[in-house]
């Protein structure tokens, strides 16, 4: 990059989002800070984009002598993001709402705001890699591959990723941590947030209930076996995940898992260990950074975690269809599937049904 650039670094008050900052200014650029003001009623306290975190950010952007700025994006984050999250529980599914928040509010609103702030690049504390490399920009796995959050950015698109910077990439969350402390950061010992940001308690329950406490997806109804034998009984659809063990209250000779959910019914089916396996998915909601020629033989992630497996992928009218080269484990309807090749992350998908 020539000359000296203006970066707008997405702060959250943690330590990667301040050692981000830190790097780039060590770097000779110049930065400021921008802040996303998502917080609700319902909101974790201590979870990022709420009150406490943006007044941390404030405290690391004075330490680094940055400006700081503050975007209020409340009324679309409860709009587009917390509501999708509730109607695809009602719907029988698992959202990820990480994904739909990188691509709409940090990416989407967040990026446009650091524009118009006058940003020529956004950085942020994102465990992946933008490489140039073969005449294009391409979206990597990060190095640390237990940290590595390339699957939640799979909808970016060629253009921003020549206008964004991942410096975290290429560091270990270990390194962060010690890189921040050797920095005097004061949110070198900060905790990671785990939990879902605006469900407090990760109580997902209680917060569709109140939402949405007449739909029929938290109705009572019955468990059954995959042949239709009724085996007890549930207190909503909506409070299963496909996978699932724990929770069900049914005595069995043998382990019973969650296999599928049916709203219409108010059915939660369950099965034996092998029943959670799938042989294929399709993929519906599809981006592509950079398309494949079909069918492409890939590798994909069908949730957030180092675990990858080789696939197939056909287009098949406006879905995909995914076939496994060795079945998988609770593939679950409302996650996203993303793709690799090798280390490129090619793009992705929202998980929308599949073949046991």
């Amino acid at each position: 990059m020539e000359g000296k650039k203006k970066i707008a670094v997405a702060m959250s008050g943690g330590v990667d989002s301040s050692l981000t900052a830190a790097l780039l200014i060590q770097r000779g650029f110049e930065v400021f800070g921008v802040t996303m003001w998502l917080e609700t009623d319902e909101f974790n306290s201590r979870s990022c984009c709420s009150s406490a975190e943006i007044r941390d950010a404030k405290i690391v952007a004075a330490q680094l002598g940055i400006k700081h700025y503050v975007a209020d994006f409340r009324e679309i984050f409860r709009a587009e993001i917390e509501n999708y999250f509730v109607e695809e529980y009602l719907k029988g599914r698992t959202p990820n709402p990480c994904v739909l928040c990188n691509k709409k509010i940090k990416f989407g609103k967040l990026f446009d705001f650091a524009q118009e702030l006058g940003a020529d690049f956004l950085a942020t504390g994102h465990y992946a890699r933008i490489i140039f490399e073969d005449g294009r920009f391409k979206l990597k796995k990060g190095v640390d591959l237990k940290k590595d959050q390339s699957y939640v950015l799979y909808n970016l698109t060629p253009e921003k990723l020549s206008k964004i910077i991942l410096p975290l990439g290429e560091f270990s969350k270990v390194e962060t941590r010690a890189l921040a402390e050797k920095l005097n950061l004061i949110s070198a010992h900060k905790k990671d947030s785990q939990e879902i940001c605006f469900v407090p308690n990760d109580d997902y329950k209680t917060f569709i209930a109140a939402r949405a406490e007449d739909a029929d997806a938290l109705q009572a109804g019955e468990i059954v076996d995959t042949a239709g034998k009724i085996l007890g009984h549930h207190n909503g659809v909506a409070n299963y995940t496909i996978g699932q063990r724990k929770g069900l209250g049914i005595a069995a000779e043998n382990p019973l898992y969650v296999v599928k959910l049916d709203v219409a019914k108010r059915r939660v089916i369950v099965g034996g260990n092998a029943e959670t396996f799938s042989k294929s998915l399709t993929a519906e909601n599809v981006h592509w950074i950079y398309a494949p020629n079909f069918p492409a033989r890939l590798q994909c992630k069908i949730r957030y975690g180092p675990r990858v497996t080789d696939c197939t992928v056909e287009n098949v009218g406006e879905v995909l269809k995914v076939n496994f080269d060795e079945p998988q484990r609770a593939v679950t309807a409302g996650q996203s599937v993303v793709f690799y090749d090798g280390e490129e992350v090619l793009g992705g998908g929202v998980i929308s049904g599949v073949v046991l």
